[in-house]
Order: structure tokens, then sequence, then C-alpha cells
């Protein structure tokens, strides 16, 4: 297989085994690229693409920037909270005009969960959502796959524990979906306020305890406490979260086997995880990061028919 089965990246539920391997087939080549002395490669060169951001973010828009100019795409940039959408452009009109100026593609980042499928069909353009609300981040939960394959060999057969804010997690979500399509088992964990009544539905275990989680799994993924979404208090106080749900070396030196450790960042150092975890040697968030340039590479260039 060549070529994805869809048109646009709006979430992991659309995409077959198939694509998801060939992304992650495709995201291998490129990691050689990017770690060779000249890191760029021609292939998108005659391409435009725009990058809008309706909400903050730091990692994914210069993942998605850095991925743009590694395949020598030209990029425009666009901060919602710099705009005329705060003079009360609709969405279709902002991006109606972004596309006069002949652009190929969009990566979008909204918080209307469905924002992108909504974009997807009224414009032209190739879509990738770089996440939508508390719905899905399919980049992150592809570039998460892509790093457990390379520290462990492969997903399928694994077990992966999602642990913390499960409620209002777009990374979750995606990595559920992904996870489970490549054949690895999925755990979430984290305290009953933060873990969505619907989620057993999905074929997921739950787990209302740290260790036992731990226990079970091969990779622990630890997802940050999004306070930004939380309009009411999910539990008691940080440091009672962090007592029972955060991980520190102590812990990971206690279970009777090694495993991974995750974050799909930004982290808060000391609430869901110490800073001694996270930069351990079982840790690798740092490798998630440079993967993650290598499968927004991929992406871009499957979407745009060059595979």
């Amino acid at each position: 297989m060549t070529a994805l089965s869809t048109k646009h990246l709006l979430g992991i539920k659309d995409l077959t085994p198939d694509d998801i391997n060939l992304i992650l087939d495709t995201a291998e080549s490129f990691k050689e690229v990017i770690n060779r002395p000249i890191k760029k490669v021609p292939s998108l060169r005659d391409l435009t693409i725009a990058n809008l951001f309706f909400e903050n973010s730091t990692r994914t828009k210069l993942s998605f920037e850095l991925a743009e100019k590694r395949l020598s795409a030209d990029v425009i940039n666009f901060a919602a909270s710099s705009s005329s959408v705060k003079k009360g452009e609709t969405l279709i009109d902002t991006v109606n005009n972004i596309l006069a100026m002949k652009v190929d593609m969009v990566v979008m980042r909204h918080p209307n969960p469905g924002a992108a499928v909504f974009l997807s069909k009224h414009i032209d353009a190739k879509i990738v959502n770089a996440g939508d609300g508390a719905h899905e981040h399919p980049t992150q939960a592809l570039l998460d796959a892509f790093s457990i394959k390379q520290t462990l060999g492969s997903v399928k057969g694994k077990k992966i524990a999602i642990i913390g804010d499960i409620l209002h997690s777009r990374v979750a979500l995606s990595n559920i979906f992904c996870l489970q399509k490549l054949g690895a088992e999925v755990m979430v964990c984290g305290p009953t306020t933060l873990i969505p009544k619907y989620i057993e539905s999905l074929g997921v275990k739950v787990e209302n305890n740290l260790r036992k989680a731990l226990e079970w799994c091969d990779v622990a993924n630890m997802l940050r406490i999004q306070l930004e979404r939380q309009d009411i208090k999910f539990f008691p106080s940080l440091r009672e979260y962090t007592m029972l749900f955060g991980l520190n070396k102590e812990i990971l030196d206690s279970l009777s086997k090694k495993i991974v450790v995750m974050h799909p960042g930004p982290i808060n150092r000391g609430v869901e995880i110490t800073s001694d975890v996270a930069d351990s040697d079982q840790s690798i968030i740092l490798e998630q990061v440079e993967n993650g340039v290598a499968v927004r590479m991929a992406v871009l260039f499957l979407l745009a028919g060059r595979g």
C-alpha cells in the first residue's frame, strides 16, 4: 500500500490499520532525513501549507512548521489571537480568505470538537487536524505509536496504560483508537471523576490504582492535568492528585519490571511526573518530540499524494 485511504487526517477513527502502518513506515524514512547533515528534501516544494491555530500551542505548532520546512513547502502561519477572528470573522470566512491565497493544505487546531470535519466539508484543501477541543489529536497518537514501535520493536501485543486526565484529553482518545488498531492492549487510569463513563465501551480496561496500572503495563503514558479545560473541581487539590497518581522515581524503581515512560507534554513537573522520572533512562519524552517531526512529515507527504 502506497497511498492513504483518506483525503484528510481528521482523526485516528477514520484511518485503517494499513493507513497507520504506512504513516509509521514513511516516518521511519523521514527520521533518517532529519538526522542527516542536510535535513531538507524537496518533496513538497510546490505546495503551500497554512497553519491555523485557534488555540495556543507550542510543540505541535513548531513541530508542524519544522516538518513543512524540512519538506520544502511554503508555509503561512496564522494565530487567531492576533487576527480578524477577534473581530467576529467566522471559521469559513477565515479559511476562504486564506485559500484565496492558493493554499493546498491546512493544518488546524481549534477549541471546538469537529471543527476539522466541518471544514473538510466546505473547502477543497487537504485538512490535517492538529487537535479539536477534547476530541482528537491524531498526529500525537501516531507519534506516540511510532515512539513505542521504535523503543520496543512493535506495538502489537504490548500493554499501554494511559494515566491521568482522560476526560479532557484528546490525546487519550486518539491513542486508544490508534493503539487498538495496531493490536495493543490499553488501560486507562486516574481518579473516577476524570474517567469518562463511556470509556469501557471502547474496549479499554479501567483502573483507579496507579501501582496496579504500572505493574500491568509495558508503557505508561502520563497525561497532563488540563486545568484550563476544567470548569469545576474534579479532585480536592493538585497535592492530593500527585500523592495518588503522580509518578516518582521511588514508585518507578519499586516495580517488578522496567517500564517505558511517555508524556505528550507540556509536563507539569512535580504534578503528574517528577523531574527525576522525566529525565531518567526509562523516559522517551525527548524521543517523542523528535519523532513528532518525522511523523508529521510522513502525514503531510502522504496526504499530498507523494507516497
